[in-house]
């Protein structure tokens, strides 16, 4: 990734859009990194990430919220048993 100062993208404007084809750009103002420059293929390719992402994100809440409320239904000698307790009796039924 390259790394221009505003004034730079300004004057170089037709060629950074040419860059951004290849790579992305940094713009920078006053020695921080105040913007970057992309391609379209590169935005539509984040877009697609975040996306999913706040889908998987929704998922994970749908199933947390599923097993919380599970939780709150079970009775006092099941919310008692451990993990080794649950497969040993898994083991015993088959």
């Amino acid at each position: 990734m390259i790394t221009v100062t505003s004034v730079e993208a300004q004057n170089r404007f037709g060629q950074l859009l040419d860059t951004v084809q290849r790579e992305p750009v940094t713009i920078t103002r006053h020695g921080r990194t105040a913007a970057f420059m992309v391609s379209v293929q590169d935005l539509q390719d984040l877009q697609v990430w975040q996306s999913a992402r706040r889908k998987s994100n929704t998922a994970i809440e749908a199933f947390q919220s599923y097993f919380a409320k599970a939780d709150a239904e079970l009775t006092p000698a099941a919310s008692e048993l451990t993990d080794e307790d649950v497969v040993r009796m898994v083991k015993e039924s088959q």
